[in-house]
């Protein structure tokens, strides 16, 4: 039984197009590429008797049927360790009673050197870290320049860290 050349051929000319799809499928490259490689493998045992009118189609069709076949492996397989966790033992996920303390300290020592800065630094530093805002969008808000934000962030920053070390708990 000698695999299909023109088959072959055709999985390699339409490799990238291949990889799109299953990356698509599987929403995750290093998986298609797993696909793919299998998808090879299974064209290599296509009997050159067997009448293929569409070399693409045919390719495509088998890819995406071993996709479905790995997702639906994975899905088993990620259902049975599901399965299993729930007779372990329930891991308590707060953090150890000392964490906790040193990271309430340390809050509270932050919170110290924000109330020291000029309310300007102290609302640019935390529309820019809490809320995520741009420095542009800041300096809307404010009613400054851009660059008297970033002057103020990094005067906030610079007064946390040295208040931080300096009072370090």
């Amino acid at each position: 039984m000698l695999p299909t050349p023109s088959l072959l051929l055709s999985f390699q000319e339409h490799y990238d197009d291949l990889l799109k799809f299953l990356t698509r499928r599987m929403s995750d490259r290093q998986r298609a590429a797993d696909v793919a490689q299998e998808t090879y493998l299974k064209l290599l045992k296509v009997d050159q008797a067997l009448a293929v009118h569409n070399d693409r189609s045919f390719i495509f069709r088998v890819a995406g049927n071993l996709a479905i076949d790995t997702l639906r492996r994975e899905q088993r397989l990620a259902a049975n360790l599901s399965d299993g966790q729930d007779h372990a033992e329930a891991i308590d996920p707060a953090p150890a009673p000392e964490a906790a303390l040193l990271a309430t300290e340390r809050l509270s020592l932050l919170d110290e050197a924000l109330q020291q800065l000029s309310e300007n630094a102290r609302q640019a530093l935390l529309l820019n870290r809490i809320d995520g805002l741009t420095q542009a969008q800041i300096a809307v808000r404010l009613g400054v320049s851009e660059s008297m934000v970033a002057k103020y962030i990094g005067q906030a920053l610079r007064h946390c860290r040295d208040w931080l070390k300096h009072h370090h708990a």
